[in-house]
């Protein structure tokens, strides 16, 4: 009993003890998350002000734009300051709100990414039917599951961790305040709740990466059989970057929480975080928008109005 203490907060990982390289690690971050960022707040601005992308493909990615800018902003800032600020500490509410929200929005993410799968199944193998099955009342209900089943699954998740006992060593092995990392440091090995979670967890997402797979061999078939070239390569265009970025988010964060528990930290354990809570809110604008016509032609419509209307108030101004 002597190990225990209450805990009042942790202190997360630095990524170096050097002032300049801790001070490399804050601008590296700023500009990861400055594009996170910005490549989001577009894509949600762009898909509510133009109409024509008022559809379900863009209504889904509109959520998934929210959500990016939201896993990110829970732990990159934060980090961000520690190497700053020359600290590693966060408070133990401060890890509380972190896991809460970290483990609702990273779990919806995954939610979204296979709705969009079985959307753009329904658009290329069953395209009459695409407006009776995808109708507005569908997609919200869709979107609103995927939200609300993880809220339930996170409040698990966070219930679960914090209402164990921590020992006197609060040191989380990682740049946020990860699961794997935190169970570490309970003092007794009667975690097995959380773990029940976690291997529930990882059932859910192997299951919605069946069917994402499922869907894409569907659309593949599909694609194959198409006429048109440019058909083919709208479709791979499209598909393949979506599966790609499943895929690294899926292995990298299967790797975070289901391997075996070591006390020494490895980097892997850092490259495997950064991989699944950085990379994908910064990629997923990239591929889904970026190299994508309507999105493009209405960001330069939304642009060209803007520049036009400022235009037009400086001629008229006596």
């Amino acid at each position: 009993m002597s190990n225990r203490t209450t805990v009042t907060e942790f202190l997360l990982l630095e990524f170096s003890y050097v002032r300049e390289l801790q001070i490399l690690h804050f601008v590296v971050f700023l500009v990861v998350y400055l594009a996170a960022l910005v490549g989001n707040l577009l894509i949600i601005t762009t898909v509510a002000l133009d109409h024509r992308l008022h559809t379900p493909m863009y209504f889904f990615l509109a959520n998934l734009s929210i959500l990016d800018l939201g896993s990110i902003s829970v732990t990159v800032p934060k980090s961000m300051a520690n190497s700053l600020l020359g600290t590693r500490s966060i408070s133990y509410s401060g890890c509380i709100v972190q896991v809460f929200l970290f483990m609702f929005l990273l779990p919806a993410d995954l939610a979204l990414l296979t709705v969009m799968a079985y959307d753009r199944y329904v658009a290329i193998c069953h395209p009459l039917h695409y407006e009776r099955v995808m109708n507005r009342r569908a997609c919200v209900h869709m979107a609103a599951g995927a939200w609300m089943s993880c809220v339930v699954y996170s409040a698990l998740h966070t219930g679960n961790t914090f209402t164990l006992t921590f020992c006197d060593n609060n040191v989380v092995d990682q740049f946020f305040c990860e699961i794997p990392q935190l169970l570490k440091l309970i003092c007794s090995g009667s975690y097995v709740n959380e773990v029940g979670v976690i291997a529930f967890g990882a059932c859910v997402a192997f299951g919605c990466f069946v069917f994402i797979i499922v869907s894409y061999v569907q659309i593949f078939k599909a694609v194959l059989r198409m006429p048109s070239e440019q058909g083919r390569h709208k479709a791979f265009s499209t598909c393949l970057p979506h599966l790609a970025v499943v895929s690294l988010f899926l292995c990298t964060a299967s790797f975070a929480y289901l391997k075996p528990s070591s006390k020494s930290t490895s980097i892997l354990d850092l490259v495997s975080a950064v991989l699944y809570s950085v990379v994908p809110p910064v990629m997923n604008p990239v591929i889904y928008s970026m190299r994508n016509k309507e999105i493009k032609d209405a960001l330069r419509k939304l642009t060209g109005w803007r520049l036009f209307t400022k235009k037009k108030r400086t001629v008229c101004l006596p």
